[in-house]
């Protein structure tokens, strides 16, 4: 609407202009040099419009003559960058559901239509990956490293290469120069970081932390948790080389993660040395309240150098409270129980749950039984429950099973990844099942009822009876002597005895464990019965013995090291 009305405004004032001249009246006289040129005022004015879009128009056509020829460059250049965006967004697609053929002809165009592009290094270096051309995919990442806008790119590119190529000083070597460029990059400050750790060069993997925090990578809270990680690994580390040192990480790890359990059982371990009773026992019960862990009952129940068993097991009893009806409460003061000779304690403490029980319960049973009572069929009856019972708590990280506390994941190289908590291929899928299981064991372990036949009456010794086992078998006739009859009265066949009265059915055996246990691999070993003396332990007796714990320990990953880590570590 406004541009209808500044049109007829414009239209409307060209009118009144052209009136107005033509209007005026006059002459217009030109003199150069010999020629002398008059005319009125309109007919100057006609003329000098006439003249002004003329030079117009023939500057236009000189222009567009003289740009003609960049200008065919520049559709024939775009219609090749076009050619090369098409090439380069079908190339993307068809990597996206694995069609590596047509990656490879797509990126072929798009190298030669758009080769300055980085999208097409980009489908060049992933269609390469996805052909298996390595050495193809890091001259498409070397050629991005050089360029400033991918350069990033390309090193991340090259590392994951690396990692394939099991080059583990290269690929350090290229997060390094990547963390130096972009201090802010995820990936390459956690690949030192993991790679600093695995070879227990903790005050790099420190300094590496420091500049997360600066970077924005992390926040203040996650930062004291990682730091206390760090410095617990560092002083469990230097417990046997520096101990100073490593009191004074143990100190500073406790401050910053007071509920990390190596920490505060270590922290507890140097404050005891100190006889810092006190601020030992406050440090476990932090921690305690946390997370109940042996490992910080048995630092609670020496925290006093020289106390006796029973002393000891009022001082778990103190910490079990803290915690009530957790397991590790009930274990804990069993433990010391025993120690303590208090059989009875140790078994009301762990009455509830021997319904379902651990391989920990199990074993402490077993223990009980064979102490106080000496019993040592029971004793193996609970070592027996002890291969099948479920599994305890360990150190788990991303699937990986650890006997020990490790700061970093050997399988994705996570800081802080362990945590305590049972494996989840060792869960019961069905608690009645379990129960039902328990029953049969209980039945199956129980002293077989001995059956014996009734008693025989005597019967008297005949001729068949005394001939020996040949002269039986022959049961041709035989003619015996006419001047003996006493013989011949004895060789006479005596009546058969009668038949015994069959014996007392013997109940069938119950069902194998495995119907009701699924779950159980079949490789567990039996549990044989060996005859031994009575001065012959062994370890089937024994269900405390080293041995047997060797035997039920978990399975761990063989994967684990630096050059595992980074061989493993994903992009």
């Amino acid at each position: 609407m406004y541009r209808i009305i500044l049109y007829l405004v414009l239209i409307a004032l060209a009118a009144a202009g052209a009136a107005w001249v033509a209007d005026q009246g006059g002459d217009v006289a030109l003199t150069w040099g010999g020629w002398r040129v008059q005319a009125s005022l309109p007919v100057f004015a006609l003329a000098l419009g006439v003249t002004i879009v003329a030079v117009m128009l023939a500057w236009a056509i000189l222009r567009g003559l003289w740009r003609a020829p960049e200008r065919l460059r520049r559709r024939r250049r775009d219609r090749r960058q076009a050619r090369g965006r098409h090439a380069i967004t079908q190339g993307l697609l068809a990597i996206g559901h694995g069609d590596s053929a047509a990656a490879r002809r797509h990126a072929d165009v798009a190298r030669r239509d758009a080769g300055h592009d980085p999208l097409a290094l980009l489908l060049h270096a992933q269609s390469a990956q996805m052909d298996g051309d390595r050495e193809g995919a890091q001259r498409a990442f070397r050629a991005m490293a050089e360029r400033e806008d991918t350069r990033l790119l390309g090193l991340r590119g090259l590392f994951i290469e690396a990692q394939r190529a099991d080059d583990p000083v290269g690929a350090v070597m290229i997060a390094e120069e990547a963390l130096k460029l972009a201090p802010a990059s995820t990936w390459a400050s956690h690949a030192l970081l993991g790679f600093r750790c695995a070879k227990g060069d903790w005050s790099g993997a420190l300094s590496i932390l420091d500049n997360n925090l600066a970077s924005g990578l992390i926040d203040k809270a996650t930062f004291r948790r990682q730091r206390g990680v760090l410095l617990t690994a560092r002083a469990l580390e230097l417990e046997k080389v520096d101990r100073d040192k490593s009191r004074e990480s143990a100190m500073e790890a406790i401050k910053l993660a007071p509920t990390l359990v190596p920490a505060a059982v270590l922290a507890s371990k140097y404050q005891t040395e100190a006889h810092q009773i006190r601020r030992s026992m406050r440090i476990v019960e932090t921690a305690w309240l946390a997370q109940p862990h042996p490992d910080l009952a048995d630092a609670y129940a020496h925290v006093k150098l020289g106390d006796s068993a029973r002393q000891r097991l009022v001082r778990i009893e103190t910490l079990a409270a803290k915690a009530p009806g957790h397991i590790e409460s009930a274990l804990a003061i069993a433990r010391a129980a025993i120690d303590a000779a208090e059989f009875e304690r140790a078994r009301a403490a762990l009455a509830r749950f021997i319904a379902v029980p651990t391989q920990r319960v199990a074993l402490l049973m077993a223990e009980i039984e064979r102490t106080e009572h000496g019993d040592s069929g029971r004793a193996r009856a609970w070592t027996l429950r002890a291969v099948r019972a479920q599994h305890d708590p360990v150190w788990t990280a991303d699937g990986y099973v650890s006997d020990r506390w490790r700061p970093v994941s050997p399988v994705s190289g996570r800081l802080d990844a362990f945590q305590w908590q049972t494996p989840l291929a060792a869960l019961p899928s069905d608690s009645s099942a379990a129960i039902e299981a328990f029953a049969l064991e209980e039945e199956m372990l129980a002293p077989p009822r001995r059956v014996e036949p009734p008693k025989q009456p005597e019967a008297e010794v005949t001729a068949e009876e005394a001939t020996p086992p040949a002269a039986a078998q022959d049961n041709s006739p035989t003619l015996a002597p006419a001047a003996e009859p006493a013989a011949a009265v004895e060789s006479e066949p005596a009546p058969a005895p009668s038949p015994p009265p069959p014996a007392e059915p013997v109940p069938p055996a119950p069902a194998p464990l495995f119907r009701a246990r699924q779950d159980i691999p079949k490789t567990i070993p039996q549990v044989i019965p060996i005859v031994r003396a009575p001065d012959d332990p062994g370890i089937d007796d024994d269900p405390a013995s080293e041995e047997f714990r060797e035997q039920l320990s978990p399975s761990q990953s063989q994967a684990g090291g630096w050059r595992g880590f980074l061989s493993r570590w994903g992009s």
